[in-house]
């Protein structure tokens, strides 16, 4: 298993203590909580090594607070491209 986790740091150039961090933040977030939105979208930024904007944070943490229930990690990253 510790290989495994070593492709993934290697692949992404993460470390996996970092992926779990967010992991686990996105797992207890209150997405109706729009502090907490924006802090996991600069993280999920910084971990992509994708710089955003304010225009664009603004505009993926409205999306995720309209809907308020879940972050759908492939439409922040279709929003970053």
């Amino acid at each position: 298993m510790d290989h495994f986790f070593k492709q993934v740091e290697k692949k992404t150039g993460v470390e996996f203590e970092e992926i779990l961090a967010l992991a686990n933040a996105i797992q207890h977030a209150d997405f109706t909580n729009e502090r907490q939105v924006r802090k996991i979208v600069r993280k999920v930024g910084k971990l992509a090594n994708r710089p955003i904007t304010a225009e664009l944070e603004d505009q993926i943490v409205k999306s995720i607070l309209q809907d308020g229930k879940s972050l759908d990690i492939g439409r922040i990253e279709k929003m970053m491209r």
